[in-house]
């Protein structure tokens, strides 16, 4: 999972890389100057990975969750583990980052039931991917 500011140092970088290959612009009076993040948005106008990834994680959440109980992949999404866990701070579960993707956005409840709408969770999903973008 990426915190905000592992976020905001992928987006500076990724401005970084864009800068450098798509170079200066060249005034009307002769001077050069650099790229604005906003220009830079205009030429590259890739959506960002982190939220595609999460936009995706979501979809397939969604797909599982709406799948009969008995079935493994469900089962291994929605179950607990009967093992114990190592010592230390516990791992980050699926469930976690539905959880995460879901408060970053706003919406709150139990995801699950969430996404038997499937209209509903497919916006959602999509909410995710255009999350920040003006």
């Amino acid at each position: 999972m990426v915190s905000l500011r592992e976020e905001h140092r992928l987006q500076l970088f990724e401005n970084r890389v864009l800068k450098r290959i798509f170079g200066p612009r060249r005034e009307d009076d002769g001077a050069w100057r650099k790229l604005h993040k906003d220009e830079l948005k205009n030429l590259y106008s890739s959506p960002n990975i982190v939220r595609v990834i999460k936009s995706k994680r979501m979809s397939w959440a969604g797909h599982v969750a709406r799948m009969d109980g008995t079935r493994g992949v469900h089962r291994v999404l929605v179950g607990k583990p009967e093992e114990k866990r190592p010592l230390g701070r516990p791992r980050r579960r699926w469930q976690d980052n539905i959880k995460w993707d879901l408060w970053e956005i706003g919406v709150e409840g139990v995801w699950i039931l969430l996404a038997q709408g499937r209209v509903r969770w497919r916006a959602l999903a999509n909410s995710i991917l255009n999350h920040g973008v003006p």
